[in-house]
């Protein structure tokens, strides 16, 4: 990947002191790379301190985004980024697939499959796609907002 071409666009709007934090990884486009993708996941937000709830909600996306690229696409590898900036957390799922196909919510399903999409919109703040700047498949995307955690008996003084 080329210096400026992340998946996520650069962070111009944070305010002095905000912090940002960013975690890349690439996994196989094969159905045992999902609870890779997951566990990959939990680690870095439970390092990062998220609360529970939002680390539940951020590991199901990731599971959902990266199982619809392995089975939706015709790709060889999928790329995770998890970037945290002020009270949000993004998600960003590439693929390889054809830039103009992208991701469809379907309203319902009797099956149980076609229901990825469905939770990532009911858990996330917000969530889209768009094309690979290189064009070199889609970038689905999800975000989620949370709190800073309280972490009580380790409180430092400023």
């Amino acid at each position: 990947m080329a210096p400026g071409s992340a998946l996520i666009p650069r962070l111009a709007d944070l305010s002095p002191g905000t912090e940002a934090l960013r975690y890349c990884f690439a996994l196989l486009a094969h159905p045992e790379s999902v609870a890779g993708a997951r566990e990959l996941t939990r680690t870095r937000l439970d390092a990062w301190q998220l609360g529970r709830d939002v680390a539940d909600a951020a590991v199901l996306i990731v599971s959902e985004l990266v199982t619809n690229a392995v089975v939706h696409t015709a790709s060889t590898r999928v790329v995770c980024e998890l970037s945290r900036f002020g009270e949000r957390l993004r998600i960003a799922v590439q693929d390889q697939g054809h830039p103009s196909c992208g991701p469809r919510l379907r309203a319902s399903s009797d099956d149980e499959h076609g229901r990825g999409l469905v939770l990532v919109d009911a858990m996330s703040s917000a969530w889209g796609a768009h094309d690979a700047q290189d064009s070199s498949g889609r970038i689905v995307w999800a975000e989620l907002s949370h709190g800073v955690e309280q972490r009580s008996g380790t409180e430092r003084p400023c």
